[in-house]
């Protein structure tokens, strides 16, 4: 565990390391439904291929310790906590979070960060509003209409969406597609027929195994080419 101050309070935020103790550090960006038993499965995946994973309480103001079920309930409930985000502090939250885990003695130095849901909308803010060293979105719903951002993103960054998103109109994510494609460093990959939040394994009203395993396979491509664990640094 760590603890992140900003200017009006501090917050937890629970830390994943790799079997060698250290390597590049990854900010790991919640969905709505808070630090749950998937996030803690993608962190500890993180961790286990030579990340230092941090994961920032994103509701510490509004809703502390938050965590719901994956369900119709467990939705609506999330949706009403995140609904009382500020989305800049959020990403004012990311970015310490990110300068924290980077002055950590666990970490060489460098460091990402890495978003699903409400987590891949703050991810790209941040990419945009920050110098992380690599940024990874999925599925963030704000994302297509915050296009003019990815004009300010110099690191590499990767979207992975699902081509059949009832909360993401496909069309803002084919404009999307299209600024990726004269944008040096960036890419996107749009899974026909996914749904969203295709990757929570938890979720059986979301999963979707077939692009889950696609996505994250290449999204660990896309990692190990533009932002490499170093040898040593594994957890397997």
């Amino acid at each position: 565990m760590t603890q992140v101050t900003v200017t009006d309070g501090s917050f937890d935020a629970p830390l994943w390391l790799p079997k060698s103790g250290s390597g590049p550090g990854l900010v790991l960006i919640q969905e709505i439904f808070g630090l749950d038993d998937y996030l803690k499965s993608v962190a500890a995946d993180l961790a286990a291929l030579g990340y230092v994973v941090a994961v920032p309480e994103l509701f510490w103001r509004i809703a502390p310790g938050w965590s719901a079920t994956h369900d119709e309930a467990g939705v609506s409930a999330s949706m009403e906590v995140s609904g009382r985000l500020d989305p800049a502090r959020a990403v004012t939250d990311v970015l310490a979070t990110l300068a924290t885990l980077r002055a950590l003695p666990e970490t060489d130095g460098r460091g990402g960060v890495f978003g699903f849901c409400l987590g891949g909308s703050i991810a790209y803010a941040a990419a945009a509003e920050g110098d992380p060293d690599v940024a990874v979105s999925y599925y963030g719903s704000r994302v297509p209409e915050q296009l003019p951002l990815l004009d300010k993103i110099t690191c590499p960054i990767q979207f992975q969406f699902g081509g059949a998103d009832p909360y993401i109109p496909v069309e803002g994510v084919r404009k999307l597609a299209d600024a990726v494609a004269s944008h040096d460093g960036a890419e996107i990959h749009i899974h026909e027929g996914a749904g969203h939040a295709f990757h929570n394994h938890v979720a059986p009203m979301f999963h979707q195994p077939e692009p889950a395993a696609a996505a994250w396979a290449l999204t660990l491509e896309f990692l190990g080419r533009v932002f490499p664990a170093r040898v040593g640094d594994g957890g397997s």
